[in-house]
């Protein structure tokens, strides 16, 4: 019984929306992996689809398109420093559930526009709504200011980006927009979701995987320190004597 009330609670609160809507999106991407070596400065991932429809256009309310690209989600602990004895320490930490790695947002319009509140609630869109912060409030009375913070460095970082009008869209049917990854990314599956809406309200939406891995010399130095701490601190300990002993032999050899 209390299954079946689930179920009917997901079918009237849930996807109605979306399944009965006339329009679908087929869209897809110029790339779903993306290999990290040691040369790797960023890359460019262009989202592109259309809108297919059972039904003439709608008419009222033009057509808009968000697409997201999210990182693997991580805990995070956020800290205030403060003064305290001359110094300045950390006074007071709040731990996040969970934090997206890299995190953008691209739209065919302004934000506020494209997208309602309450449908940025119901799908976690915008980048605050995609951070976990259950259960901070009683870490913290400004909770939301260590968020806030989060923010602030990961755009500084080029982890968090917002671009606005990115997505062109043409004829209320196709739509194409280019997303740029930094050069700071981590491995892991990278979510590419893609949302159509009217009046702010989402109508569908799709998603794809990107697979973002490290290759050659790099994952096999990253895997040791993943799996073999001790192994690859010995190893750096080598790497570094030996390249100051070079270092001191060339001088050296200058020298004369």
């Amino acid at each position: 019984m209390i299954r079946l009330l689930t179920l009917l609670a997901l079918l009237a609160f849930g996807a109605p929306a979306l399944a009965q809507s006339p329009e679908k999106i087929v869209a897809g991407l110029s790339n779903n992996q993306i290999a990290i070596t040691a040369s790797f400065n960023g890359s460019d991932i262009l989202v592109f689809g259309a809108v297919k429809r059972d039904a003439p256009i709608p008419e009222g309310k033009p057509l808009q398109v968000i697409i997201t690209l999210e990182g693997p989600p991580n805990p995070v602990a956020v800290s205030r420093k403060g003064h305290v004895w001359g110094i300045w320490i950390n006074t007071q930490t709040v731990r996040l559930n969970a934090a997206p790695a890299f995190y953008a947002v691209a739209t065919s319009g302004p934000l506020s526009d494209v997208l309602s509140h309450t449908d940025d609630l119901r799908y976690k869109i915008t980048i605050p709504q995609a951070i976990e912060d259950i259960g901070t409030a009683h870490q913290a009375a400004d909770a939301p200011a260590f968020v806030d913070a989060l923010v602030r460095i990961r755009q500084a970082e080029g982890l968090y980006v917002v671009d606005q009008n990115a997505v062109t869209v043409e004829q209320s049917t196709l739509f194409h927009a280019d997303l740029k990854l930094p050069a700071n990314l981590i491995e892991g599956i990278y979510k590419a979701r893609i949302f159509i809406t009217r009046d702010g309200k989402v109508i569908a939406e799709h998603q794809s995987d990107v697979l973002v891995r490290k290759i050659g010399l790099e994952r096999w130095l990253y895997r040791l320190a993943q799996d073999q701490p001790p192994v690859y601190g010995l190893l750096s300990l080598v790497i570094a004597i030996a390249a100051g002993w070079l270092a001191s032999a060339v001088f050296r050899l200058v020298k004369r």
